[in-house]
């Protein structure tokens, strides 16, 4: 079962990352799977008023971090140390995207998990991702 619940995650985001806080929601958790919104603004839209493929990577990033996070605690220093990220469908103009981040092996020392970002309408998924982050050793 996950350490951390969603206000505990919002929390840690809020104080660690203030600067990136407000665009990310924790829609659900459940033992290793994270859904994390993308609240949609301005600045993460292309031209064409869709979302850019740099706001959807950083939804992924962030989907499979706080996954993590949740199962492990509030580790600050954990860190992304692959990501391969497949854009499959044009994003519906301005619309919130839910992030799908499921952990596939969270071991001592690595956490590789897959994203699937979605529209809110959940229809077929826009990118899928797959990440490794590195946990650091406990002190």
């Amino acid at each position: 079962m996950p350490l951390l619940d969603k206000d505990a995650l919002e929390r840690f985001m809020q104080e660690a990352f203030p600067q990136a806080a407000a665009d990310y929601r924790v829609e659900r958790l459940a033992d290793n799977e994270a859904d994390i919104r993308l609240v949609v603004s301005q600045a993460h839209l292309r031209p064409g008023n869709t979302v850019s493929g740099p706001s959807l990577f950083a939804l992924a990033d962030v989907a499979m971090y706080l996954a993590t996070l949740a199962m492990i605690g509030p580790v600050a220093l954990a860190v992304t140390t692959n990501a391969s990220i497949d854009f499959l469908r044009k994003p519906p103009a301005g619309e919130d995207l839910i992030a799908r981040a499921r952990l596939l092996k969270l071991g001592r020392h690595l956490a590789v998990g897959d994203v699937h970002i979605h529209a809110l309408d959940a229809g077929p998924p826009l990118a899928r991702a797959t990440l490794t982050y590195s946990i650091p050793p406990k002190s």
